[in-house]
């Protein structure tokens, strides 16, 4: 069974910087395809961004590229989001998704993931 856990969240300021983390426990890291999505109070799950498991290809929302990047450490079972330029409308609770990596492409939709955290709150007040 994956577990996966999130840190890394908090308050900031528009134009602010955050890293967000997830550590992952229960499978060899390096076998799942790991993803970031987020939900705001009111909204739907909204995919955020992916990345497959040697980390050489990655999958983002419109609403983020340029300014979030995800990466990953499979040394250390952690897949990272760094996000720049933060907004209001990126306030949301931040969570981490995990696949078994089939080879397949990147996935956008959440049921294409079977392991979930627990999310990690990100406030950003303008």
């Amino acid at each position: 069974q994956v577990q996966l856990v999130e840190s890394g969240g908090g308050s900031v300021q528009a134009g602010d910087s955050l890293r967000i983390s997830c550590v992952g426990s229960g499978h060899t890291f390096s076998g799942l395809v790991t993803a970031w999505f987020r939900q705001a109070p009111g909204k739907e799950r909204e995919f955020v961004a992916a990345i497959n498991w040697s980390g050489y290809s990655t999958l983002y929302s419109d609403s983020v590229k340029g300014r979030f990047t995800i990466a990953r450490d499979n040394a250390k079972s952690t897949v990272y989001l760094q996000m720049n330029s933060l907004e209001p409308k990126d306030a949301a609770d931040y969570y981490c998704a995990a696949e078994v990596d089939a080879g397949s492409d990147l996935r956008s939709d959440a049921n294409s993931y079977t392991y979930w955290g627990q999310g990690a709150p990100v406030t950003v007040s303008s």
